[in-house]
């Protein structure tokens, strides 16, 4: 397949085999300076804020600076890479230097996707994009079909999760180089495996964010987030910047996905907002590849998802399903603080909701807001909702990390596993949960001064009131709290790693050899509760080719199981009779066998 990129409007460019042009909005500064391999070269002012030079016999690699009125010399804020941190030198990348051996790669089918969300710097020892590369083989074998890997943009320090990026356009150096991650992709679709990338378009982060002085006009002071001021989406500089941004790291890159972080959090008055402008650019950008864009959105809306007669998806592809995540949460641990109080009553009947219908809350009003969340979701095809029982967000934002294996125990973590698995929704395993990790994912930074402290003591005030908080929170600049929250590939290799992987591999070899095929499908499917008791739910799906149905026990009494049709799928421990606490059985019928 022939490479394709695009000319940016930010940053630099090569506009010829040895000329580079570099661009920056700079609406704050009456003049720029372009500092490259210690020459100073006054910049063009080319109207509307922006300057530019063309400069010849620039290689990749060379190091450039931008030198303000006042005589700050500031990195690029559309760096392709950095020389170090995230406020030194950035470097020239030219990406014509990176073929790929997996050329003719044009990704994978959206049903076939089982995704493995992973943190690049907690996902090895050495927390590197080289060092994971030697993981893939093994995370193919298991059955995975998607890696999702969080926000890799340079951000300030070397720790961190990745979702205060500062530099968009830049691989964060601690992981390694531009280089580097291309390797990682492309050995990635070497073995039939899609990397999808974690985007933040809603926020700066605190620390290496020089636009407010080279263009105080990319935010809106009357628009803010929970993690600083809003962007002027409606500018047409910001819109460039930001609309470029997830087109840039599919082209260049070679990314067959990405996963929009807190939509909800994008406030765009402009006629068309900017999440229709960036999917549709991507789709005629690249419209033979299987390109799958998912969304984070607290709202529970569709609007953005909608599917052609062929049940393609013109703008977003899915939605990540908290609800299910939620449901599935109180319902195991019946913890009730925060958020969760809005699952508390029958936790079993949400789950159950989660499972047929995608969304839980859809119109209903949140006890938590007093306010109405979410749209009608039961027409909604099952691959619209992205489901998981741990992620990053849900293990990471409580005071210790603590894993659902934790909290609930593994085996009542063992049926709900299979349940997430063996149901048509998309699932998504957060690392480790393959072999029953139970190292937590703490929240981590690398932060240093005033703002060291100021992170240090906001965590602690958040989790007041919260279940499981002792009163102490581990302080996220303390490196132990980054080592501490790193995968322990030993645990592969002990007897109870070795069932985890065994009870996982057979999950996934069940999903894609008969819930995968139903999906491919398409057509009409049709969820129906079958029943609900405490600590139990059972659930059915009528496919038009077959019939899926699901029951589970994670109570404490033998339930009776209603009548399902077909052959056992799948069903944990061995059945006989009644369902016994802690235990699950699939069963699948095909065709007229379903009626």
């Amino acid at each position: 397949m022939e490479f394709r990129t695009f000319q940016k409007q930010w940053g630099a460019e090569f506009i010829s085999h040895d000329v580079v042009r570099f661009r920056v909005w700079a609406e704050g500064q009456k003049e720029i300076t372009l500092r490259l391999r210690e020459n100073d070269i006054p910049m063009m002012a080319a109207g509307n804020g922006w300057f530019q030079v063309d400069v010849p016999g620039v290689t990749h690699g060379a190091e450039y600076l931008f030198v303000l009125e006042d005589g700050l010399a500031v990195p690029d804020p559309a760096s392709r890479a950095q020389k170090g941190d995230v406020n030194g030198p950035s470097v020239v990348i030219d990406p014509r230097r990176f073929p790929h051996a997996n050329h003719d790669w044009k990704g994978r089918a959206w049903e076939e996707t089982v995704i493995y969300e992973l943190h690049i710097g907690t996902f090895t020892p050495q927390g590197t994009f080289r060092a994971a590369i030697d993981k893939l083989p093994y995370l193919a074998e298991l059955g995975i079909t998607q890696l999702e890997v969080m926000p890799v943009s340079q951000f300030g320090g070397d720790r961190g999760w990745g979702y205060d990026g500062v530099l968009l356009y830049a691989p964060h150096s601690a992981y390694g180089s531009p280089e580097d991650f291309h390797a990682f992709i492309d050995a990635a679709h070497g073995l039939g495996l899609s990397v999808v990338l974690d985007i933040v378009l809603n926020h700066f982060g605190p620390e290496g964010n020089y636009l407010p002085l080279l263009s105080p006009a990319f935010f809106d002071a009357d628009r803010t987030t929970p993690w600083g001021n809003g962007i002027a989406y409606e500018n047409d500089a910001v819109r460039s910047y930001i609309t470029e941004v997830p087109l840039y790291w599919l082209t260049d890159y070679r990314l067959d996905g990405l996963r929009f972080d807190a939509i909800d959090r994008i406030k765009d008055p402009s006629p068309k907002h900017i999440l229709e402008e960036i999917a549709e650019r991507i789709r005629e950008n690249l419209p033979d590849r299987h390109v799958h864009l998912t969304t984070e959105d607290s709202r529970n809306v569709i609007f953005l998802h909608p599917r052609d007669e062929q049940g393609g998806t013109p703008l977003f592809t899915a939605e990540w399903n908290d609800d299910f995540h939620n449901a599935a949460h109180v319902f195991a641990t019946g913890e009730t603080h925060a958020y969760y109080q809005d699952f508390a009553f029958e936790p079993e009947k949400k789950f159950a909701r989660a499972l047929t219908e995608g969304f839980v809350y859809q119109g209903e009003i949140s006890l938590q807001t007093g306010e109405s969340r979410g749209v009608e979701s039961h027409a909604q095809p099952p691959v619209f909702f992205v489901d998981f029982i741990q992620n990053h967000d849900q293990t990471g934002n409580r005071a210790h990390g603590d894993r659902l294996i934790t909290l609930a125990g593994a085996d009542k973590t063992r049926v709900l596993l299979a349940a997430l698995l063996l149901s048509p929704h998309i699932p998504l395993l957060f690392m480790g949960e393959e072999f029953g990790e139970t190292h937590p994912f703490l929240f981590f930074t690398d932060f240093h001064g005033d703002l060291a402290k100021a992170v240090r003591e906001g965590r602690a005030k958040e989790f007041t009131g919260h279940a499981g908080h002792d009163g102490s929170v581990p302080d996220p600049n303390d490196v132990n709290t980054f080592v501490r929250s790193r995968i322990d590939w030993n645990k592969v290799a002990t007897d109870e790693g070795k069932r985890w992987l065994r009870l996982t591999r057979n999950l996934l070899t069940l999903r894609h050899r008969h819930i995968v095929p139903l999906l491919r499908q398409g057509g009409t499917v049709e969820g129906t509760v079958l029943k609900t008791a405490p600590g139990m739910v059972a659930v059915r799906w009528r496919f038009p080719g077959g019939t899926l149905s699901l029951a589970l026990n994670i109570g404490q009494k033998s339930v009776d199981l209603p009548e399902m049709a077909g052959k056992c799928l799948f069903a944990w421990p061995e059945q006989s009779g009644a369902l016994a606490p802690n235990s699950i059985v699939v069963k699948f019928a095909d065709g007229e066998a379903a009626l």
